[in-house]
């Protein structure tokens, strides 16, 4: 089934999860477990990422045919133009196909290690953009989603651009919008209305993920999109005494940022999950809870 199918079928909230692929094969039946322990949370369907310019892409693809296969959940896999060929790209949607997945996210990417230039890497594909068009021309079966910056992408200080060129991506035949991770909701809120603005009709899913730990905290802070960190979260993380306690005040957090989402009739919340369900499956706890008080 198609994302956009699903997102209409229902007045109901989507729920959907983000997995990576691991790097170490023991790993992976871990990972399985985790997936089978948010099965009974129902998600509409779940997502699976590329490292950095498509370094995980082989094992992407396996995790992806794997989950279709074992747990008969919709898939959306990821696909990058950073280090993409037509060709490649091409054979990928092919198999995919044969294997009765029929939704992807188009992504940009991120530059790969020594790599210096997104010119050198992005020969075929330039921009995400590019990718959509590909798809909308080959593939025109395959659903497709592209991402969102809340906060603004670093890269295109001027919002008015950036909104401008998120519309032509849609133009292009992208059927909604993920978001990445953010942390104040007046950041999704206001996004969302400057793409009903600029006549973006399309569903725009929020994109939510619990601090768990004061690293993964700085971690987040630091990545190239970064993420904006509310001085309140910030001090409640900084004067928690360990872990535990801010895996606490994270879920809390994160669970106050999706009820307020389902409380504005949001059609979808995408959880990244970090490969972990403990912090999930309270979540979701916490907003059940909520919605039977």
């Amino acid at each position: 089934m198609l994302v956009k199918e699903i997102l209409a079928s229902t007045s109901e909230p989507v729920f959907s999860f983000e997995f990576f692929p691991p790097k170490k094969h023991e790993d992976w039946e871990k990972l399985f477990r985790t997936i089978s322990e948010l099965i009974p949370y129902n998600p509409s369907y779940v997502s699976v990422t590329y490292g950095a310019g498509g370094s995980t892409r082989t094992r992407t693809h396996d995790l992806v045919t794997r989950i279709q296969k074992e747990t008969g959940l919709t898939v959306v896999s990821h696909l990058t133009c950073i280090c993409s060929e037509k060709k490649e790209i091409g054979e990928i949607l092919d198999n995919y196909r044969k294997h009765g997945i029929t939704n992807v996210l188009a992504l940009r990417g991120d530059l790969p290690p020594g790599v210096d230039s997104y010119a050198e890497a992005t020969k075929d594909f330039p921009h995400a953009i590019d990718l959509v068009h590909f798809i909308v021309e080959n593939f025109p079966d395959i659903g497709i989603g592209v991402a969102g910056f809340p906060e603004g992408h670093p890269e295109t200080p001027n919002r008015l651009k950036e909104i401008e060129y998120l519309r032509e991506k849609v133009d292009a035949g992208a059927d909604y919008i993920v978001t990445q991770l953010f942390f104040d909701n007046r950041d999704f809120f206001d996004f969302a209305e400057r793409c009903s603005l600029a006549g973006i009709d399309v569903p725009i899913v929020p994109g939510i993920m619990p601090v768990t730990t004061k690293k993964g905290l700085i971690r987040m802070s630091e990545l190239a999109l970064g993420a904006r960190i509310p001085s309140k979260l910030l001090r409640q993380v900084l004067e928690a005494e360990n872990d535990e306690e801010v895996a606490k005040i994270g879920i809390e957090w994160a669970t106050a940022q999706a009820q307020e989402m389902i409380d504005n009739h949001i059609g979808g919340i995408h959880f990244y999950t970090l490969n972990n369900a403990e912090a999930t499956r309270r979540i979701f706890e916490n907003i059940s809870t909520a919605r039977t008080a």
